[in-house]
């Protein structure tokens, strides 16, 4: 008997819908600032966006990411993001 491997499931804060992790990419809130983590192990308070530039926008003009991490979200790392 083959078990299923669990796929682990996590919201996009701007959507509100659920993803595999893989179809999400991951902003931490580090020490030395704000950063995108394609890794997903990046040890600080992270949350979850789907990977799209109408998702990536939508942040950036609610600044969702702002209110979630408690901190500024420079607007290079929105840059940064269109390229990943």
């Amino acid at each position: 008997m083959n078990k299923i491997k669990k796929i682990p499931m996590r919201m996009c804060v701007v959507t509100k819908e659920k993803f595999p992790k893989k179809e999400l990419i991951r902003i931490v809130k580090t020490e030395e600032g704000v950063i995108a983590d394609p890794t997903g192990k990046v040890n600080g308070h992270g949350a979850y966006l789907k990977k799209d530039l109408a998702v990536f926008e939508k942040a950036k003009q609610t600044k969702i990411l702002d209110k979630i991490l408690e901190t500024e979200v420079p607007d290079e790392l929105y840059e940064e993001l269109k390229t990943l």
